[in-house]
């Protein structure tokens, strides 16, 4: 089989999930057999473009001439099986659909955010959960509140770009939706139920889980639709100590919310950054992993790694964490609670006392739903499923 995987890479300077989940799935597809041509750009191109090309930005993300006469060249060249498509924005654009196509190659979507609606994707705006655009032919909130970038000009970009690609994320053959949260999103958009697929990502398989260790560790982005302030809230709710040791590990916006944090309180410990050997021994120095999200946070990359590092994990009940928690199953690997201070305060006792007893649980939803072996045969079936409709739909034009 082969496969084009297309991606708009963000920037190096904003560390990216999206653009680790893309490179962990060309790899694991490789090693799976699959011939895999990646057809990448990266938002770090923009400073070195020319001037002319430059000039051109502001229409990309609607319509990318060269992306389109690159990847029509590649198409023709090696005419594969799918197109899989990531983050189109701002230098493929979403017109790369109607390209692959015009050159009968049928399309699967990976939807990542909310961004055939919400003009930031977040689906969050001025500090809380917003979806104002929603049912709109055109964002205007998007624009009144400067949405895209805190820029009116470049959000009425962004919203006439989704208003004239309506028809061509309907047109998409086989979306995969990350958790079942973004399954509903899609199907509130109009895509119908047999086009979409969910299918979360993978992480690579760290082994068999350490001993759990002391406490709770939040790792992420310190911005405010993680949720920081809410933890803290909670968190000064119990004596000093009562609840073991606070971690906090990230960058970001509220970092001195943090640092002010474990200057007043013996329990709080603020670790800045880490790469990935510093993430892996806080992860095994932990008992419990947070995921306080305040936004619908569709899928926080922390809590596959918790359960595969066999770490339980306290959400609060948005977007994709009650589904990577299991919070439905029989044996769910953690807890969730609403957004609330209150019901997080109430929360983290009970999670310290329960840890042990639902590590194993952690463990087992790792090994079942988000192994790399397990989530490259969905993939793989997801491409197979998708070129048969394709070809029967051809036949049946014919």
């Amino acid at each position: 089989m082969k496969i084009v995987v297309a991606h708009n890479r963000y920037r190096e300077a904003q560390p990216s999930g999206e653009n680790t989940i893309v490179d962990a799935e060309i790899a694991q597809l490789t090693a799976a057999g699959v011939e895999v041509l990646p057809f990448l750009r990266s938002s770090d191109e923009i400073a070195s473009m020319s001037r002319s090309a430059k000039a051109l930005l502001p229409i990309s993300p609607i319509y990318a001439p060269r992306a389109q006469r690159e990847l029509g060249r590649l198409l023709d060249e090696h005419r594969p099986d799918v197109l899989h498509l990531h983050n189109p924005y701002p230098l493929l654009s979403p017109w790369v659909v109607r390209t692959a196509h015009h050159h009968g190659v049928p399309v699967v979507q990976t939807v990542h955010n909310y961004r055939q609606v919400c003009s930031s994707g977040l689906y969050f705006r001025d500090g809380a959960i917003c979806q104002d655009c929603r049912g709109r032919v055109l964002g205007v909130p998007a624009i009144v509140h400067r949405c895209y970038r805190g820029s009116r000009a470049q959000s009425a970009l962004m919203a006439t770009t989704l208003a004239v690609h309506r028809g061509t994320w309907r047109s998409v053959d086989r979306f995969i939706a990350l958790t079942t949260s973004i399954a509903e999103h899609l199907r509130d958009y109009g895509i119908p139920e047999q086009r979409i697929v969910v299918k979360p990502n993978a992480i690579p398989d760290p082994g068999a889980p350490a001993p759990l260790g002391a406490g709770f560790l939040f790792l992420g982005r310190l911005s405010p639709e993680k949720g920081l302030d809410l933890l803290l809230e909670a968190w000064r709710r119990h004596p000093d100590g009562a609840l073991g040791p606070l971690r906090v590990a990230g960058d970001g916006e509220l970092r001195p919310l943090v640092e002010a944090a474990a200057a007043q309180r013996a329990d709080v410990t603020f670790l800045g950054p880490l790469d990935r050997d510093g993430v892996h021994d806080t992860l095994v120095a932990s008992a419990v992993v947070l995921a306080t999200s305040t936004w619908h946070d569709v899928l926080p990359t922390v809590i596959i790694e918790a359960l595969a590092a066999g770490r339980p994990v306290l959400g609060t009940a948005l977007g994709g964490i009650p589904f990577l928690v299991g919070a439905d199953t029989a044996e769910p690997a953690g807890w969730v609670v609403p957004p609330d201070p209150t019901a997080l305060a109430a929360a983290l006792p009970a999670a310290a006392a329960e840890a042990v007893s639902r590590a194993p649980a952690a463990r087992a939803r790792y090994e079942r739903t988000f192994h790399p072996d397990v989530v490259t045969r969905q993939l793989l079936d997801i491409y197979a499923e998708t070129v048969r409709t394709a070809e029967l739909g051809r036949r049946s034009v014919q």
